[in-house]
């Protein structure tokens, strides 16, 4: 090989980790990624619903399906399953995650001790199709 050849197989490579180490680089902390924590949310809110509204319930295998790929969507992303499980862990990140849920609840009408509140949620929810409502499911 050439030192021509050998400076642009050089450069070429140096230029992929590069990019490869940026990407690493580029990840943000668990708990600042928004689409990961916007589901965390939804699915603590369509749980809170589930468990205070009779007359709601969970879609319990299409929930377990949306956390399989929101974990494949974590670790395509280029986190670990160490640093996933750790986040899932984190007693602080859950209770972060549980406090914006009750926020949401709450700034949408719901009330502790009003299963009625919550029950209205659930349906405004499933109405605007959203990931909360998705979850949920009329008994």
């Amino acid at each position: 090989m050439t030192a021509g050849k050998t400076f642009a197989a050089l450069t070429a490579a140096l230029m992929t980790l590069g990019v490869l180490a940026s990407s690493v680089a580029a990840l943000e902390p668990l708990s600042q990624e928004r689409y990961i924590n916007d589901r965390l949310i939804a699915a603590r809110v369509a749980d809170r619903i589930r468990r205070e509204c009779p007359t709601l319930d969970a879609r319990v295998l299409y929930a377990y399906t949306q956390a399989r790929a929101l974990e494949r969507y974590a670790l395509d992303k280029g986190y670990s399953r160490q640093q996933v499980d750790a986040f899932l862990d984190d007693k602080a990140e859950r209770q972060r995650i549980y406090s914006v849920a009750e926020d949401y609840m709450a700034r949408n009408g719901v009330q502790k001790g009003d299963a009625e509140s919550y029950c209205r949620l659930g349906r405004q929810e499933i109405a605007n199709g959203t990931v909360a409502g998705s979850l949920l499911v009329a008994k």
